[in-house]
C-alpha cells in the first residue's frame, strides 16, 4: 500500500506522538451519531399550510432499535467529562485561574452560537414578514433551538468541573432513580423530572473526569458498564414501563430524553462501556493518517456541525417544496416502509447542504483564524467541547 501524502499525512506527522487519538474519535463518532439520527428520525411534513415535525417512530414503533444506535450523547459528556478534568488539572499546574481557564473554554463554546442566533433572528423576521405562517415558524425555531439545551447543560457542567470531577457517578445516578421513582411510582409532580437534565447528563460526565484520574486502566469496568447498563435498561423497557426508543417521540406520554430518566442514563451507562472497550482498538485505527485527519477535521468543527445540521435539513427540505409535489422520504408522512430508503437517498442531500453551512460558519468556531498553510495544521490546545482543536 502506498504511503499516505498531502494533507493527512502532514497532519498525522504534526500530531504529538503522545495524544490519545480515541478520545477524539470517540468525540466524532457522537457528533456524526447525534447528525445521522436527527436527520434519520425527524421529518417535516406539509400539512394543513404549515410544516410540521414528525417522526418515523411514532408511526413506525418497530423502529425504535435505530434511536439505541445514534442516541449518542451519553458519549459526548463521557469524553467532556474527561477532558475538562484534564484540562482543569493542567491549568491549576501551569497557575490559570478559575476564572481564565472557565471564560476561555466557554468563550469558545458559545462563539459559533451567536452566528446561529443571529441569522434565524434575521431569518424569522423575513419569513413572518413574508407570511409564513406561525406554526411553520414555531416548527422551525424549534429544531433549530433545541439543540442548545444542550450546549447550556455542556456549559454548566463544565464551570462545574472543580466540584464535580472527583463526584462519584453513583451519586448523581441515585439522584436520578430518586427522581424518576418520586414521578412514576409515588405520583410526584411532573416538573421534578427536570432535575433529571442536570444530574443524568452528570453521570457520564463524572465518569470521564473519574477516566481522567485513571479509572478505567483495565477492561473490567468497561464490560461492567456495558453489560449492567444494557440489563438494566432492558428490565426498566420490558418490566418498568419506560419507552423503547432512546429518543423523544412526538405524541409520546413519556420521553427517554426530554427530560432523561432512568432508563436513559443506564443505556448512557452501556454505551459508556463500549466506548472505553472500543477505545483501544479505535486508537490503532486512527494511527492511519486518513482515517485520523478525517476525526482532525470533524473535531475541528465539531460545534459548527451540530449547531447547523438541522438548518441544513431544513434548507433541503424547503427547496424541495419549489417542485411543487411532496418528494418521496422529504416531505411524505414517515408512515411506511417505503419511507425508510428514500429517507437514506436525501442523506447525502443534507450532508451537502451541512458542508455548505460548514464552509460559511465554521470561522466562528474557530475565533477566526487563518490559516496560512493548510499543511500546517498541528494540534495545540484543548477545545472546550473535545480534546484538541487544531490551529493553524
Amino acid at each position: 500500500m502506498p504511503k499516505p501524502t498531502g494533507l493527512a499525512q502532514r497532519m498525522d506527522a504534526a500530531t504529538p506522538a503522545g495524544r490519545d487519538r480515541a478520545v477524539d474519535g470517540l468525540r466524532a463518532l457522537a457528533i456524526t451519531g447525534v447528525v445521522l439520527g436527527h436527520w434519520l428520525v425527524t421529518a417535516l411534513t406539509p400539512a394543513d399550510g404549515a410544516l410540521r415535525a414528525t417522526s418515523p417512530l411514532a408511526h413506525l414503533p418497530w423502529l425504535a432499535p435505530v434511536s439505541w444506535i445514534f442516541q449518542t450523547l451519553a458519549v459526548f459528556f463521557l469524553v467532556g467529562g474527561y477532558v475538562a478534568a484534564r484540562s482543569h488539572a493542567s491549568a491549576r499546574w501551569r497557575g490559570v485561574t478559575y476564572a481564565q481557564w472557565t471564560g476561555g473554554r466557554l468563550a469558545r463554546l458559545f462563539r459559533p452560537v451567536a452566528a446561529v442566533l443571529v441569522l434565524w433572528t434575521v431569518a424569522a423576521v423575513a419569513m413572518s414578514a413574508a407570511g409564513v405562517g406561525a406554526d411553520t415558524l414555531r416548527t422551525l425555531l424549534r429544531l433549530v433551538l433545541s439543540p442548545l439545551w444542550f450546549l447550556l447543560v455542556f456549559a454548566a457542567l463544565t464551570a462545574a468541573t472543580p466540584l464535580v470531577a472527583r463526584l462519584h457517578p453513583v451519586w448523581p445516578l441515585a439522584v436520578v432513580a430518586g427522581v424518576d421513582l418520586a414521578r412514576f411510582a409515588c405520583g410526584g409532580p411532573a416538573w421534578l423530572g427536570w432535575v433529571n437534565v442536570a444530574a443524568g447528563w452528570l453521570v457520564p460526565y463524572c465518569l470521564g473526569a473519574l477516566w481522567a484520574r485513571g479509572g478505567f486502566t483495565r477492561r473490567r469496568p468497561g464490560v461492567l458498564l456495558l453489560a449492567g447498563g444494557a440489563l438494566a435498561t432492558g428490565v426498566l423497557v420490558l418490566w418498568g414501563g419506560y419507552p423503547a426508543s432512546m429518543v423523544g417521540v412526538p405524541g409520546a406520554e413519556v420521553s427517554n430524553l426530554n427530560p432523561p430518566t432512568l432508563a436513559a442514563v443506564t443505556f448512557g451507562l452501556a454505551q459508556c462501556g463500549l466506548a472505553l472497550l472500543v477505545r483501544e482498538p479505535l486508537g490503532r485505527v486512527l494511527r492511519r493518517p486518513v482515517a485520523w485527519a478525517a476525526v482532525a477535521v470533524v473535531n475541528l468543527s465539531a460545534m459548527t456541525v451540530f449547531l447547523w445540521h438541522q438548518t441544513a435539513m431544513m434548507a433541503v427540505t424547503a427547496t424541495g417544496l419549489l417542485f411543487g409535489t411532496r418528494l418521496p422520504g422529504l416531505h411524505t408522512v414517515p408512515n411506511g416502509l417505503e419511507w425508510i430508503p428514500a429517507r437514506l437517498m436525501w442523506l447525502p442531500v443534507f450532508a451537502v447542504a451541512l458542508l455548505v453551512c460548514w464552509s460559511a460558519f465554521r470561522t466562528y468556531e474557530q475565533g477566526g483564524r487563518r490559516r496560512s498553510r493548510g499543511a500546517s495544521l498541528v494540534v495545540r490546545e484543548h477545545h472546550p467541547s473535545g480534546q484538541g482543536a487544531l490551529r493553524a
